[in-house]
């Protein structure tokens, strides 16, 4: 009787190495550098993490106009309500996916705010002018958090609010209560742009940003 000889458990073994290596490159590596997403800290400590979030033009044009002008008032609990309209909005963000909605304001106009994620979310708050197109786009903060309040004075008039990236694994609930000088709102999502007229709000500001896109879920700022 011929017997068979016991197969190696080394090819089993190379390949589970293997895969680990991979998914280990994978969360240390590429999620930071794509995403921003950095549960090691390797991705930070290599510089990986600002190929996501790097420093751009839109920034440096929003951090110049705050040091001449107050644009963004942050509180550590929600402002008193502005005067004008009111709204409330709330939106499921699933793993790794981006929304970006805009309230449109005349310049000068204020508005309070108050966003909450159910756990932290990547942002962006930023204006587009209805006149100077997307070159002329100012970022007043980029960066991550679960909860963000206080009161924004539009320096043009134009759209105005925030990109948010969900970069967990779970999906996460977004809460938006605002009042103030807005006169309308438009959702930009990854399927196109949704207008969202706003309860109660007769007078409106004429104008577009010429260009504007959804930002991209990989990039940091527009």
């Amino acid at each position: 009787m011929t017997q068979t000889a016991p197969r190696s458990k080394k090819p089993l073994l190379i390949g589970g190495i293997a895969l680990v290596a991979v998914a280990a490159g994978a969360v240390m590596f590429v999620l930071p550098a794509e995403t921003g997403w950095d549960p090691t800290g390797v991705g930070k400590a290599l510089g990986l993490v600002e190929i996501a979030d790097p420093v751009n033009e839109e920034q440096q044009r929003g951090m110049a106009r705050m040091e001449r002008e107050t644009v963004l008032e942050l509180s550590d609990a929600a402002p008193a309500a502005q005067p004008g309209a009111t709204d409330v909005w709330e939106y499921e963000l699933p793993p790794f996916e981006g929304i970006e909605f805009k309230y449109t304001i005349p310049q000068g106009g204020k508005m309070a705010f108050n966003w909450q994620g159910s756990a932290p979310l990547h942002y962006d708050m930023h204006g587009h002018p209805f006149d100077g197109g997307t070159e002329m786009t100012e970022s007043y903060g980029v960066s991550e958090a679960q909860a963000m309040q206080g009161i924004y004075t539009a320096p043009f008039t134009g759209i105005h609010g925030w990109y948010w990236q969900n970069r967990s694994l779970d999906t996460v609930t977004l809460r938006l209560e605002a009042s103030g000088a807005m006169t309308t709102s438009t959702l930009f999502t990854s399927m196109g742009e949704v207008d969202r007229p706003l309860e109660g709000v007769e007078n409106t500001v004429e104008g577009s940003a010429a260009g504007h896109q959804m930002q991209q879920p990989d990039s940091a700022a527009e």
